[in-house]
């Protein structure tokens, strides 16, 4: 969820007039997310938006007002039900058994 500030994107067409968000389409084609935000939040444009990569497990989003001093609305959202989960066999760094003193020493170097 964010403020992606792309407000020439038509969502309902997966279009848009400028280079930059169409890249920013094709970044979310090709990360296989969803956009389930539905309602503009500000002058008629979807800016804030709730991705996701999994159709089904988000919904209920409402716009909940204005915060205080921004022109950026609340977004409300649920969490539908719980994500699979992928068993994976990626291997993954266990950071507390690095060696900071050394990572120290090399850094001062630079």
């Amino acid at each position: 969820m964010g403020d992606f500030n792309h407000p020439n994107i038509c969502w309902r067409g997966n279009t848009a007039e400028h280079k930059q968000s169409r890249r920013f389409l094709e970044g979310v084609d090709d990360n296989f997310l969803l956009q389930v935000t539905e309602e503009p939040m500000r002058r008629g444009a979807m800016l804030d938006l709730v991705l996701t990569n999994e159709e089904g497990l988000v919904g209920d989003v409402k716009l909940k007002g204005s915060l205080v001093c921004s022109d950026h609305e609340m977004v409300e959202f649920k969490t539908l039900r719980a994500a699979r989960r992928v068993h994976s066999k990626l291997t993954t760094l266990e950071f507390g058994r690095g060696d900071f003193g050394l990572f120290r020493d090399s850094l001062g170097r630079i």
